[in-house]
């Protein structure tokens, strides 16, 4: 008898299978018919005392990071009746930054009073206010918010340029170690920063002949920056 056990925060399930039941590729087909987990935003890690810009409500972020955790439930559903890996573990990790920021925005639009999609293709800010500029379309504008996502926790990314503007992180985290893959956790954010920077914020990284010269929130920046979180996850280690 084999056992195999699946625990999260919310619940601990059991499985036993038989040795019998390992024969003819039934293990595979028993771990493909795992409960496949749809992720949930926990209340709780909201920062009721953060400061909020353009009539932004942490609800807007609660609806959007759900609308994300249901696509990627939803795909992955239909993945894995075809025994196919999870979205997770196929898209490579610069790809899935930027889907995340795209989705992101788009859901943040959807559900914000005053904020859209900007329009023009890689404007600047990803989010503008509505009918600021004609047609919400503006190549370098100064009124909105920026998107980014990354996985390095703490909110820590890299711009092409330093700039005064209003800036948001998701940090997101993805399981690539549980094994077997079936019983991996979803896709899950577990930092969410907004914060208004400068360019006096941002250090220059220099690069090679070949290199592109980035931006990042030096460290006084991002210590700053992180002052007002949005959404933070309690660590699961202990």
């Amino acid at each position: 008898m084999i056992f195999i056990r699946e625990a999260s925060a919310n619940h601990c399930l059991v499985w036993s299978i038989s040795t019998q039941s390992l024969e003819n590729g039934a293990a595979t087909d028993y771990f493909y018919r795992m409960p496949l987990k749809r992720e949930q935003p926990d209340p709780d890690a909201f920062n009721a005392g953060a400061t909020l810009p353009y009539n932004l409500r942490l609800a807007d972020f609660e609806s959007a990071m759900r609308d994300v955790y249901d696509f990627f439930y939803d795909v992955n559903k239909l993945l894995r009746r075809k025994n196919l890996d999870r979205l997770d573990d196929t898209v490579r990790p610069a790809i899935m930054s930027g889907l995340l920021s795209d989705m992101i925005t788009a859901s943040l639009a959807k559900h914000s009073r005053s904020l859209v999609v900007n329009k023009y293709f890689n404007g600047h800010p990803d989010l503008v206010i509505k009918g600021e500029y004609p047609n919400n379309s503006v190549q370098a504008g100064s009124k909105g918010v920026e998107i980014k996502t990354t996985r390095k926790a703490g909110g820590a990314v890299d711009f092409h340029g330093a700039r005064d503007q209003w800036l948001c992180v998701f940090v997101y985290e993805i399981d690539d170690d549980t094994e077997p893959a079936v019983a991996r956790r979803p896709m899950r954010f577990s930092e969410i920063y907004l914060a208004q920077v400068r360019i006096a914020d941002f250090r220059r990284n220099e690069r090679g002949e070949l290199g592109t010269r980035t931006a990042t929130l030096h460290r006084e920046g991002i210590a700053s920056f992180r002052e007002n979180w949005i959404y933070r996850l309690a660590s699961d280690e202990g």
